[in-house]
């Protein structure tokens, strides 16, 4: 129970990760980089450091065919990059956040599609707890959204359906090759993906030396190699549904990143939601915690 616990926290930790990056690639924007130069150039610079950590510290071997699969997976990883920097670009970071957070409920129904089972009563309450924080802590009550781009909310939901692809993926596909390797070789493919739909310009057209790589490294780090190596070593031992549920640590990290970062206002409302949010990831933790107490009794 105690290794579940710690591939639980893995996965907590990815996703809080995951969820500084919508405060600085808006601080990129800023800069006046554009949203393919901070896409790929994140996914870029998370490649160069996954496979300089695979060749020093995992040269194992993997066979072609597993090699393949992985960096096909790794695309909804690039997919999901990309329709959430488009997103950002066009609708407040608040509401593309919301819409990225759908993955939750996506996450779980994928999982129950694929397993043909329905998903199990503290997994549903979850969801809810969760979908309702998401509400309060996004400061949708109250506000109009007849303004917003019509292309950052499809954008957004988009990103929502890729992101649960990929954590799905990060559980169920080759878990048996070291994380490190399927991080790397799932990076090629996003990296692959990107440099096709925008283009690896940003190398040479002058935008490193005007900052770019700042961005990128940090967004690398904190938008992929942590995520994608955390993901793959936790995701395999917590399932799916759980790995779905864990990551809804993202959105309130957004919000403390948002206001530490960007000095973005939180209203108590949406420091509710954050706590309910938080509440809904621990309900199936918290059960799993009772029924291994009532076992050893």
């Amino acid at each position: 129970m105690l290794k579940t616990y710690k591939y639980s926290l893995l996965v907590f930790l990815g996703a809080c990760s995951y969820g500084v990056i919508a405060s600085i690639i808006k601080l990129a924007y800023q800069d006046g980089f554009t949203v393919g130069e901070v896409i790929t150039s994140q996914y870029f610079f998370g490649w160069l450091m996954l496979l300089m950590l695979s060749l020093i510290f995992s040269r194992k071997r993997i066979s072609f065919k597993k090699s393949l699969i992985l960096i096909l997976a790794g695309t909804s990883s690039s997919f999901t990059g990309m329709f959430y920097g488009i997103s950002l670009m066009t609708i407040p970071a608040s509401i593309a956040i919301v819409l990225l957070f759908q993955f939750t409920w996506i996450g779980i129904l994928i999982e129950s599609l694929v397993d043909k089972r329905l998903p199990s009563k503290e997994k549903i309450l979850s969801v809810v707890i969760l979908l309702i924080g998401t509400i309060m802590a996004s400061g949708m009550i109250g506000n109009s959204f007849s303004a917003l781009d019509m292309k950052g909310i499809i954008f957004g939901l988009l990103s929502a359906i890729t992101f649960s692809l990929f954590i799905f993926s990060s559980g169920r596909i080759e878990a048996d090759v070291p994380f490190l390797n399927r991080g790397a070789l799932m990076t090629t493919g996003a990296v692959i993906i990107l440099m096709i739909s925008f283009s690896p310009s940003f190398l040479y057209n002058g935008s490193m030396t005007e900052g770019l790589w700042k961005y990128g490294v940090l967004l690398g780090l904190l938008g992929v190699v942590i995520p994608i190596s955390f993901f793959a070593i936790g995701s395999p031992k917590t399932g799916s549904g759980l790995a779905t549920i864990l990551g809804g640590a993202e959105l309130p990290t957004a919000i403390i990143a948002s206001i530490i970062i960007l000095k973005e206002y939180v209203s108590f409302l949406q420091w509710g939601g954050v706590l309910l949010i938080l509440l809904g990831i621990s309900v199936t933790p918290i059960k799993q915690l009772i029924n291994s107490k009532v076992k050893l009794q």
